[in-house]
């Protein structure tokens, strides 16, 4: 995983860090188990305060994404599997509630957006 900051972006380093994370997280390339770099390591190879990882860290844990194992450092949590599907079924979601809206747009009905959903399922 490589995790990069840039001085362009209009929110805080810590956020930058924390959605990189995450996005490792989400797209797999971090599984459940994987352990994530020390604080220090982290913050010595961004050139960031320690207190910035933390940081993200920190909400990542509450997220329940991560958890600290004290001694031995922060995993990818276990549960981060439900999250992740959770997540999926929500980019789902909108997916076809912007589907729908352009279906509507085109105007078609209740009826032919189901027969078209149907149709969508068979062919996968």
């Amino acid at each position: 995983m490589k995790i990069v900051v840039s001085n362009n972006y209009d929110g805080p380093i810590y956020e930058q860090i924390k959605s990189q994370i995450l996005q490792a997280i989400l797209s797999r390339e971090l599984m459940p188990g994987d352990i994530l770099p020390s604080l220090r390591s982290l913050a010595r190879d961004l050139k960031v305060g320690v207190l910035t990882i933390n940081r993200a860290y920190a909400e990542l844990e509450s997220e329940g994404y991560i958890e600290n194992i004290q001694g031995k450092g922060c995993f990818v949590a276990q549960s981060s599997e439900e999250l992740l599907r959770n997540h999926l079924i929500g980019e789902a979601r909108a997916m076809f509630a912007d589907a729908i809206r352009e279906a509507r747009k085109a105007g078609a009905g209740d009826a032919q957006i189901t027969d078209l959903f149907r149709q969508c399922m068979e062919e996968t």
